[in-house]
């Protein structure tokens, strides 16, 4: 199975900072998918950032990326899965909130994408303890539903993860910390890793 982790935004996209200027979303969205790719691969899995750049690439230009890589010749389209990497806000970035909390987004309807955002959460509850985990059973699963580009145009199974809130100082000190960035590593390998085995059991 192929591993596609994007890492959202890029150095000169506006606000996609706290408000204080110190932190950067595209940084530590890198840091943090250059690990879990490097993870990953130490396994042997097959991974590769989606963006290796620092600056944004489109979300037009990212699907497509995604869809090329998705559709090699010979290898079918659920063998590939695309988790891309965000850090939440709860505002527009001009002041501290106390938001905090770890999610998962996809796209509408019951998909593929559904079986990974129920690892993930699995990894994160097991690796955030002590920490919230943000939910929306609607539809009977707890990742949140949206029509978010990525999710919508992209033909493998998508998700997107929210890690943590970058206008609330009290979420921000953990993402920060050696602890707070090996947990939200290790969320996404082995989120990741255990869909990967469910679905090598799956009959086909």
């Amino acid at each position: 199975m192929k591993v596609l982790i994007d890492n959202g935004h890029g150095i000169e996209t506006p606000g996609k900072r706290s408000p204080d200027g110190r932190f950067r979303e595209y940084k530590y969205n890198r840091e943090i998918a250059r690990a879990v790719v490097e993870h990953l691969q130490l396994r042997g899995y097959d991974a590769e950032l989606l963006v290796p750049e620092e600056e944004d690439i489109s979300l037009k230009e990212r699907v497509r990326r995604a869809n090329y890589l998705t559709c090699q010749i010979g290898h079918p389209v659920q063998e590939t899965i695309i988790v891309s990497i965000h850090v939440n806000a709860a505002g527009n970035g001009k002041r501290w909130y106390n938001a905090t909390g770890w999610c998962c987004y996809t796209y509408y309807g019951h998909s593929l994408s559904d079986e990974l955002a129920d690892c993930l959460y699995e990894a994160a509850r097991e690796h955030l303890p002590g920490h919230k985990i943000r939910t929306d059973f609607a539809d009977g699963d707890p990742d949140f539903e949206a029509p978010f580009y990525l999710l919508k145009y992209t033909y493998a199974a998508a998700v997107l993860t929210e890690n943590g809130f970058m206008d609330s100082q009290l979420s921000l000190a953990f993402l920060e910390s050696d602890e707070g960035k090996k947990a939200i590593i290790a969320l996404h390998v082995d989120g990741i890793e255990n869909f990967i085995i469910k679905r090598s059991h799956e009959p086909l």
